[in-house]
């Protein structure tokens, strides 16, 4: 009997119809719609091919991806970080329109270039009257000790971002400028790797242009204005609590720069050097993704805790590149706007090829008088970002604002029209988005990147990324800053070359060195190794006393005496207040407490510490040790499987550090942190449970301690006996968990780390470090006291201070001063 086979699914098919669905239900002003593009088609081919009918998998599908990639951001306020939402539908732009937008960037950026030149120099612009001196002088972003001040390379601007948004009829404008710290090109980054990851077959089927040729650029751009041949470049971050911080460290690993932060780098002698493990190392650039205002407190902001004293004299000596120059983010203020189409005409013959949104400033009688009688059809702004007295909040629809609000803001702006623009409403068009299982069209902003490259002409990121409105509303005002984002791939019939910024598989040039380690990040991993160790401890005495002290019918497994001393080894770590009383339900709280009090040094704060020092080193660690650090905190309902989860978490972390890390100065450093932590953990536990006159039950609970327990029957299949466990817990060097096998490590740890002279001898904490192996190799487990124990656990903590004073930051001081090198 014939069967018959089911029809093939047809890819095209299904596109057209996505299609004819999607532009039945939006407006003439869809990028989609409007000229029925085929490559659209071409595109929601690809998708389907991945999706079948089912668009909600494809947007699970890209966001996966993304999470794979580690993107997230912080919103201000928030604790945690979010993922960053990508949409699986691409935004489409042909080459030849995608040049149009190039030469109106190009044509923008140098025209900023000659401005920002000519306020910081001459100032003839001023003089002339071609800007009013109150827009310049009045600007929270126009910085006086630059004045006069020629930067290195002989330009104030190597990368800027601009907001674009696209009329209905097509046309596209310019919304805003960004020029302190723009932000942004990662996520465009990791939007295409994301997306790509998705629709695999959309390079070939379209021709996308590439990113990494730009990125190349850029790096040889920064590269180009230094002194030394080889340069060390460097991404200024804020730090993790930035909103953008997961974009800076992958920025940072794409391109091959270091991520610092202001207390990794001290200025000597008007050069800015970088504090690592090895001694200061010469930085000759820094892409800066700091606020100008805080980059200098001898320069700018005295009270900032998080630039670098002295930055700028090496900034002025020509010493260092700054990327974009300070002061540069005067051109940023929206109330520039208003005059940049005549400095166009003015300054370059021509008019802007990317028009302005019409923008007025209230600084002039006539702008003002024109944003009153307007003022219902305007978008009513702060002048200079900063909100002033008369906006609650940021640009607010002028037919919005009634009331009292409305008479505070007019009152505000006849007290300081300067503070005020009015600008036009814009209407966006749309593009599609997925939401549940459906195509819906939202409005878009495009933001474009431009950068100087090795030659010192400009280049624009072919694409950008969009950012894509919440609600259908397309005025640019309601959108705000949009709610998911979108790779934007340029397209055209030329095929694109295939250029990476990986290395070439025939490349000859081979380093095992991951480059320059800077003490804050030592400190971080070393600390991040003691964390989890400490956790892990934790959780094991948390786990013991549960597992062991209380059964279902409440009596007690362990005698009274262990389960003290149990209790006595968390409350002595700080993890928890001491329980009234050892009876079943105080026990139960006890551990409740150890686990997820935040007031203590429970589990739940040890853990947070560990992801907050994740968070800062995520461009040095993987993608999977990140998650497993952020992931939150099991909600389990009983204490054992709660306790159970965390314990599989630590195994799974440990795991990855062992066999993933590579073998590292970092490693090295989290190794030890491990290490001197356990240490410490198994001689307080050898002296509350190991000493003469110990239980039996004693014993059990300090085998369980050092997870030695199936080792020690395997050994000692006759019964359990005080010498012999001490010998496996405290002198056996093959048992991971002894004192013998973590003093081993230590040493040899610190043997493996630069020295900062060079007359062979040892450093203190080589020395510390021998001496204290020397006492644990020559000790005998029937003699092995208290007292001994205590000596080795206060060498541990002398080996961690002198490891620290080494190589750690200690406050101001740039490094030791003993064998100070500079390189």
């Amino acid at each position: 009997m014939a069967t018959q086979s089911a029809p093939l699914f047809d890819a095209t098919v299904h596109a057209e119809r996505w299609i004819a669905d999607y532009c039945a239900r939006s407006t003439g002003a869809d990028v989609l719609c409007k000229d029925a593009d085929p490559a659209w088609s071409a595109m929601f081919a690809e998708l389907a091919t991945v999706a079948s009918d089912d668009l909600g998998h494809a947007r699970e599908r890209v966001q996966r991806h993304a999470v794979d990639i580690g993107t997230g951001f912080r919103i201000a306020d928030e604790p945690d970080e979010r993922p960053w939402p990508v949409s699986p539908v691409p935004l489409l732009i042909e080459a030849g329109e995608w040049a149009a937008i190039e030469r109106g960037v190009i044509q923008r950026a140098t025209l900023m270039e000659t401005v920002i030149a000519d306020l910081y120099g001459e100032g003839k612009l001023v003089a002339d009257g071609h800007i009013p001196a109150a827009l310049v002088t009045g600007s929270p972003f126009f910085l006086r000790p630059m004045v006069g001040l020629d930067p290195p390379g002989g330009r104030h601007l190597d990368f800027i971002a601009i907001d674009l948004g696209r009329g209905p009829t097509g046309e596209w404008r310019v919304l805003a400028d960004h020029l302190r710290a723009p932000a942004g090109a990662g996520y465009a980054l990791e939007n295409r790797l994301a997306v790509s990851r998705t629709l695999g077959g959309l390079q070939a089927r379209l021709n996308v242009q590439r990113h990494a040729p730009f990125f190349a650029a850029f790096r040889a751009g920064i590269a180009a204005m230094c002194k030394r041949t080889d340069p060390r470049i460097g991404l200024l971050t804020p730090g993790r609590f930035n909103p953008s911080y997961p974009e800076q460290a992958h920025l940072a690993r794409y391109l091959g720069l270091l991520l610092v932060e202001g207390a990794d780098l001290a200025a000597l002698e008007d050069k800015v050097y970088v504090r690592t493990i090895g001694g200061l190392k010469r930085i000759d650039a820094l892409w800066r993704r700091l606020d100008p205002r805080l980059l200098d407190p001898l320069a700018f902001d005295t009270h900032s805790q998080i630039g670098v004293p002295g930055l700028i004299d090496a900034y002025a000596a020509g010493n260092v590149v700054l990327s974009n120059a300070p002061g540069s983010a005067v051109l940023e203020a929206p109330a520039f706007s208003a005059f940049l189409p005549q400095l166009a005409r003015s300054l370059l013959g021509e008019e802007l090829a990317l028009p302005n949104i019409a923008t007025w400033w209230c600084g002039q009688d006539g702008a003002r008088a024109q944003v009153e009688a307007n003022f219902d059809r305007l978008l009513i702004g702060p002048a200079f970002h900063a909100a002033p007295l008369g906006l609650a909040s940021g640009p607010t629809a002028g037919a919005d604002i009634t009331g009292g609000d409305r008479a505070r803001l007019l009152a505000d702006m006849a007290h300081r029209p300067q503070d005020y623009v009015g600008q036009e409403m814009v209407q966006l068009s749309t593009m599609p988005v997925v939401v549940g299982d459906a195509l819906v069209p939202r409005p878009f902003t495009l933001r474009v990147f431009a950068a100087r490259g090795g030659d010192g002409e400009w280049i624009v990121l072919p694409g950008g990324f969009a950012r894509i409105g919440e609600h259908p509303d397309p005025r640019a005002a309601v959108m705000g800053e949009g709610i998911w984002s979108a790779d934007v791939c340029v397209y055209g019939a030329e095929p694109v070359a295939p250029v990476s910024l990986l290395t070439a598989p025939d490349s000859l040039h081979v380093r095992r060195n991951p480059g320059t380690l800077p003490s804050r990040v030592a400190d971080n991993f070393y600390w991040l190794g003691r964390y989890l160790e400490r956790g892990e401890a934790l959780l094991g005495a948390i786990r013991v006393m549960l597992g062991n002290s209380i059964d279902v019918d409440g009596g007690a497994v362990l005698s009274p005496n262990t389960v003290g001393k149990l209790v006595g080894l968390i409350v002595g770590a700080g993890s928890a207040p001491h329980p009234p009383s050892l009876r079943r339900a105080d026990l139960t709280a006890f551990a409740r407490s150890a686990m997820e009090d935040e007031h203590w040094q429970s589990i739940l704060t040890l853990n947070r510490h560990a992801r907050e020092i994740g968070e800062g080193s995520r461009d040095r660690l993987s993608a999977d040790m990140v998650r497993l650090l952020e992931a939150p905190f099991p909600t389990h309902r009983g204490m054992l499987e709660r306790a159970g989860s965390l314990q599989r978490r630590y195994a799974a972390i440990a795991g990855l550090s062992a066999e993933h890390m590579g073998r590292t100065a970092a490693w090295r450093f989290h190794d030890l942190g491990r290490r001197i932590e356990r240490a410490m953990a198994m001689a307080r536990a050898i002296r509350l449970f190991g000493m003469p006159g110990a239980s039996p039950d004693d014993l059990s609970v300090l085998l369980d301690l050092a997870d030695s327990q199936i080792t020690y029957r395997q050994r000692y299949p006759t019964g359990i006996a005080r010498v012999p466990v001490m010998d496996l817990v405290a002198l056996d060097p093959g048992n991971p968990r002894s004192l013998a096998f973590s003093a081993e490590r230590i040493a040899a740890r610190l043997a493996e780390l630069p020295v900062l002279s060079d007359d062979e001898m040892a450093e203190p904490q080589q020395a510390q470090a021998t001496a204290l192996q020397a006492i644990v190799a020559t000790a005998s487990a029937a003699e092995l006291n208290a007292e001994t124990l205590g000596d080795i656990e206060r060498r541990l903590g002398a080996v961690s201070d002198a490891l620290a004073r080494r190589y750690f930051l200690q406050g101001a001081e740039p490094l030791r001063t003993s064998g100070l090198t500079l390189a």
